[in-house]
């Protein structure tokens, strides 16, 4: 049956026309940025597939985000996957419950497509994502060696964006505004 966890899975990225994402953007963080986008932190990805999001599922995720206070990030450590920078946000633990809320709500809504298995990778911040498999460690050597003094970094988190991809580049469609903290 096409359009499967397992026959996602096995197909990955690239990003699809039409898919959606919910991310966190931070600003601060673009001029430390390497990869091919601004920084942020993503939320869930791949949301709804664009031509499902009607008033109702907009009513229902503003409603959703609405009931999560903001909150703030640091950004102080490096993380690597294979071939992949990052910075660890911390706490985790805000960007984790609004994951796992909306999967919660929206369960076709699989991370990652299920490449990573049935829980999403834990929240980062891509720093660089391009270099070779032979060159990968070195070359993230050096750039976290010319960004660690930039570093810390503190986001004040107010809303998550709703992104789109309309097969050429990610455009922001809806920021929905989280709750206030007490």
């Amino acid at each position: 049956m096409s359009g499967s966890r397992t026959d996602e899975a096995a197909q990955g990225w690239p990003d699809r026309p039409g898919d959606t994402a919910l991310t966190i953007k931070v600003p601060a963080a673009d001029p430390l940025v390497r990869a091919p986008f601004p920084a942020h932190v993503t939320v869930l990805y791949p949301f709804l597939h664009e031509s499902r999001l009607d008033a109702d599922v907009e009513a229902q995720l503003g409603a959703l985000l609405a009931g999560h206070p903001a909150f703030e990030l640091t950004f102080a450590e490096f993380g690597r996957y294979p071939g992949v920078l990052y910075l660890d946000p911390w706490p985790r633990d805000p960007v984790t419950a609004l994951t796992k809320q909306l999967t919660a709500r929206w369960p076709e809504a699989v991370p990652y497509r299920g490449i990573f298995g049935e829980t999403a990778l834990d929240p980062h911040l891509t720093l660089a994502n391009d270099a070779g498999p032979d060159t990968w460690r070195s070359a993230y050597d050096a750039l976290e060696a010319e960004l660690a003094p930039q570093l810390p970094l503190t986001a004040r988190v107010t809303a998550v964006d709703l992104i789109v991809w309309d097969g050429t580049t990610w455009r922001d469609r809806t920021a929905y505004p989280l709750g206030r903290a007490d």
